[in-house]
């Protein structure tokens, strides 16, 4: 199993510039697979799926048949990025958690760009994710959006673009963490000498931005991770990170609001929590306030945040910078706020909303991505060139009953990386996941999720819809 047959096909690739010929940084890892055969490779790959399997690296696919946990996919092929590479992305993606950060809290606050007229003010306010009780509110330290994680592609020119901002409770690291672990195991010497940014650090990196936010309260404040619980597609990862960072693993039954302060109940007792880092959506943490049917939050929980007495990341309300319409104005937001061209560009929208973006998207269905403005994982999602007739006319009708719910853009050549497939190597389509913590200071994680479209052809990478992953090497140098 060499790479002197594998075809790039026209696509850019992350680790080959053409048959056996490696990109910078990659000769290593390339010259030490090139020498293993096809047997040992496939061994590697298969004691590394045993240890995921043997740490618990699942996630729960909601409708699956057979039961809902699965090992989340992985291959063993890294991808890479050069150091210049990654010092653009970092530097880009500061300046738009930054600009984002004042954004939100310009909409909850004077709606100076509503006033300006540089967003128009009906569609943030006609967002399902704008929060109309979260208007005045002052989160700890002025941050909202503490924990993101922003997806970005790489075109076949080979530059980075963002592809949608995840403001909300972005899910993932943990396997960036896991699939790190398990490669310096599979590649120990290629690792060694290629010189890679760590990642375990992370972990340490989020509990300082948690603890920030109550740092003028508290010299050593409790934090606790607020799930929905083990049906949750990602509750390994809301277990994993309160291992990893030391705190304590709640549901909402397990808190109560007590003399204006959030408790969680304990053996010895209520004891106070000052931090809540929720890996629930907006709707269920609190029925007092939102969905009065939610079993999952803490009746009087968002009253205790309005007055301070707890502090919660990210901050409610955040959504309303990942609807997918306002995606498309974030460069105009960035130049509003911090007077900068964007750094790392968005992909060409079309905001079907307005009648010449609409005409044209309902025109030209067979060639576009279009996407639901607060969906998710994959969901509410159309890829034009692969789909029916069927499909395009049901698209069709929902963009008419409901354009500000949808956006489109156009089908773009996504980069590919190797992976094993049976006795050889083929391309297939990914996309990047960095994280980035807004604490102190904003902290990007090098590298993040690669994630790849297992099944062939495949523009969709996300895990619930058969989606898988890789380890993302960023050079030091």
């Amino acid at each position: 199993m060499r790479f002197d047959d594998y075809e790039t096909n026209g696509f850019y690739d992350e680790l080959l510039e053409g048959p056996g010929k490696a990109r910078f940084g990659a000769e290593l890892l390339v010259d030490r697979i090139d020498s293993l055969s096809n047997d040992e490779l496939i061994l590697r790959q298969a004691t590394a799926e045993q240890a995921l399997m043997q740490m618990g690296i699942t996630f729960n696919a909601y409708g699956a048949v057979g039961g809902t946990e699965r090992i989340f996919p992985f291959d063993i092929i890294p991808r890479i990025i050069s150091a210049r590479e990654w010092d653009v992305i970092e530097t880009g993606l500061r300046q738009r958690i930054e600009a984002l950060n004042l954004f939100i809290d310009d909409i909850y606050g004077d709606q100076k760009i509503l006033r300006d007229g540089v967003v128009p003010k009906e569609r943030v306010l006609s967002a399902t994710s704008h929060l109309s009780e979260c208007a005045g509110l002052k989160p700890p330290k002025g941050i909202w959006c503490h924990i993101t994680g922003t997806d970005l592609i790489r075109g076949k020119d080979g530059s980075f673009y963002v592809l949608e901002d995840n403001l909300r409770c972005p899910s993932g690291v943990s396997y960036v963490l896991a699939n790190r672990q398990v490669l310096k195991r599979t590649f120990p010497r290629v690792f060694r000498q290629s010189h890679i940014r760590p990642v375990s650090d992370y972990p340490s990196h989020l509990l300082e931005t948690l603890k920030h936010l109550a740092a003028d309260r508290q010299s050593s404040p409790t934090v606790a991770v607020l799930s929905p619980g083990a049906f949750n597609s990602a509750y390994f990862e809301h277990a994993f990170l309160a291992q990893q960072m030391g705190v304590d693993l709640v549901e909402g039954s397990d808190l109560v609001v007590d003399n204006n302060f959030v408790c969680m109940r304990t053996t010895k007792g209520l004891q106070r929590v000052d931090v809540i880092y929720r890996r629930i959506d907006d709707d269920f943490i609190d029925p007092q306030v939102f969905r009065p049917d939610s079993m999952l939050g803490v009746p009087g929980l968002f009253e205790v945040y309005k007055k301070g007495g707890v502090a919660i990341a990210n901050a409610p309300g955040t959504g309303i910078a990942d609807d997918k319409v306002i995606y498309n104005y974030v460069p105009r937001i960035v130049k509003y706020y911090l007077d900068q061209d964007i750094i790392l560009p968005n992909v060409p929208t079309y905001i079907c909303e307005e009648e010449k973006d609409r005409s044209y998207v309902l025109e030209h269905l067979d060639e576009l991505v279009v996407k639901a403005a607060n969906e998710s994982g994959g969901y509410g999602m159309l890829v034009g060139p692969h789909s029916t007739q069927e499909q395009r006319e049901e698209f069709a009708r929902r963009i008419v009953r409901s354009p500000r719910n949808y956006i489109a853009q156009p089908t773009l050549s996504l980069s590919r990386a190797p992976v094993i497939v049976g006795d050889h190597f083929e391309g297939r389509h990914v996309d990047l996941r960095p994280y980035i913590l807004y604490g102190k200071d904003i902290y990007v994680m090098p590298g993040g999720l690669t994630r790849v479209a297992l099944t062939k052809g495949s523009l969709v990478v996300n895990s619930s819809q058969g989606g898988g992953s890789k380890d993302t090497w960023v050079l030091t140098q």
